[in-house]
């Protein structure tokens, strides 16, 4: 064991065998953008061949970046944060940094922890509850917030309006005449997007004279399963309504597998209306209407802004708002 240890290569080996200064090699691991991509691939082909694997804690020992990105994430578990967190780490990987991802399954005690946990590993940035923002403060780490867009937020942040979503998805309801809608969204507790698209839907709703009865405001996660359930008890009425909204196009799925499952033809006795655009939702039979939010754009520009921030490119407050998008497909139609 102990002549194995003392074997282990070094960042001496690996410039000795790629031909290079150690000062390049270091160059290549913490500013690629600076070395050429012929020397690059040299020092890849010698990290290859002896196996090295540089030594972070080190790094952070002596004060130096440990070369990490924390992203904070509700759930992995659905598909347009999988689309967001594969664009994040693209980008983050052309700037030299490796993502660590957590996730807090919309608990926010449960969000601070996992930043604690984050942040014992040292990561440089990180991807809110009044303790994690008095964390985020307290530590001085350069942080951004993604997914929704606040002009007065505390920290950097890039997404969209999602009360918008919620009115643009009421909008499009309304214009096709429906008057008689349910709503299907997540528990709003501790989910701020949940919050503000219900919201600005019933907003929207209120401002054209519709009000949702109680029994047609449903709540369930973002499961295909619980949706589907939770739909059939509202679409077994004998007075049902019209189009139902839902908090994202998981539980939209879950409606339509429920109407198929009661024989309930969509859009011609039922439409229904996600919001979200995930993989998929243009190829389930028929296709969902849906708001499109763009997950993979969040996620190269979030990873962007982190590193320029990390890089002191961006000692500001920066907020951006991307704009979202009215898909109007087969799952919707005039009443």
């Amino acid at each position: 064991m102990t002549d194995k240890k003392q074997n282990k290569p070094d960042i001496v080996d690996v410039a000795r065998i790629a031909r290079v200064s150690i000062s390049t090699v270091s160059r290549s691991y913490n500013h690629p953008e600076l070395v050429k991509p012929a020397t690059r691939k040299k020092i890849e082909r010698a990290v290859q061949k002896l196996g090295y694997i540089r030594n972070r804690a080190a790094q952070v020992m002596h004060g130096r970046r440990s070369g990490t990105i924390g992203l904070v994430v509700p759930t992995i578990d659905n598909a347009i944060f999988a689309e967001l967190i594969q664009s994040f780490s693209d980008k983050l990987d052309q700037h030299g940094f490796t993502m660590l991802i957590a996730s807090h399954g919309f608990d926010l005690d449960r969000e601070y922890k996992m930043l604690r946990k984050l942040l014992e590993h040292r990561a440089d940035g990180l991807e809110h509850s009044d303790p994690t923002y008095q964390l985020i403060e307290q530590q001085n780490i350069p942080t951004v917030a993604i997914w929704n867009y606040n002009k007065s937020s505390a920290l950097s942040c890039i997404g969209v309006d999602n009360a918008e979503a919620g009115r643009l998805a009421a909008r499009h309801l309304i214009s096709l005449g429906h008057r008689k809608i349910g709503l299907v969204f997540p528990d709003p507790s501790g989910n701020d997007r949940a919050y503000d698209r219900l919201n600005g839907a019933v907003s929207e709703f209120r401002t054209a004279g519709i009000e949702i009865p109680e029994n047609w405001r449903l709540e369930a996660p973002y499961s295909v399963r619980e949706a589907k359930r939770a739909s059939i008890l509202l679409l077994e009425q004998g007075h049902r309504p019209t189009a139902i909204l839902c908090g994202n196009d998981i539980i939209a799925q879950g409606v339509l597998y429920a109407s198929n499952h009661l024989s309930l033809k969509v859009p011609d006795d039922l439409s229904i209306m996600g919001i979200g655009d995930f993989k998929g939702s243009a190829e389930v039979e028929p296709s969902l209407s849906t708001i499109r939010i763009p997950a993979k754009r969040i996620g190269l520009m979030a990873a962007e802004l982190i590193s320029d921030t990390i890089a002191g490119q961006h000692p500001d407050i920066t907020a951006m708002k991307l704009e979202l998008r009215v898909m109007a497909r087969h799952s919707t139609s005039r009443l």
